[in-house]
């Protein structure tokens, strides 16, 4: 389950989905997509490590690359046993919580509540 749906089904108002985004934009600029991570301080090579952000990425590289180009990756190679074996572990831990969560997320979000939300919007709509 992406990372954007469970902190999404922390808020119940829309309007603070922004809130949502700021981490994961965080996320993405410490993953290595933009720039090597190679050029980041340890500590912080370690924390991008943790998100498949990273992961998604250096498969990617190391798909569409040549071999050469695994020089300037964190061990000056492509880890294909690593990158699966991550992936696995959080697709794993998303169809874990993907329950939990949808089944939050339906808790809150009635037939009626539903209803009432798109006939206010109608209503402003129809002005």
């Amino acid at each position: 389950m992406p990372l954007g749906a469970v902190l999404g089904s922390l808020f119940d108002n829309p309007r603070n989905m922004g809130l949502v985004m700021l981490p994961l934009v965080g996320l993405v600029a410490i993953s290595g997509v933009f720039y090597p991570i190679t050029s980041m301080p340890g500590w912080l090579q370690g924390v991008a490590q943790i998100f498949p952000i990273y992961w998604l990425g250096l498969g990617m590289r190391s798909a569409f690359l040549p071999d050469a180009l695994s020089a300037v990756e964190l061990h000056h190679a492509w880890r294909h046993l690593e990158t699966f074996g991550v992936l696995t572990v959080w697709a794993v831990l998303g169809l874990l919580v993907a329950p939990v969560i949808l089944r939050r997320m339906a808790r809150r979000e009635s037939g009626s509540a539903v209803a009432a939300r798109r006939d206010r919007m109608l209503a402003t709509v129809g002005r």
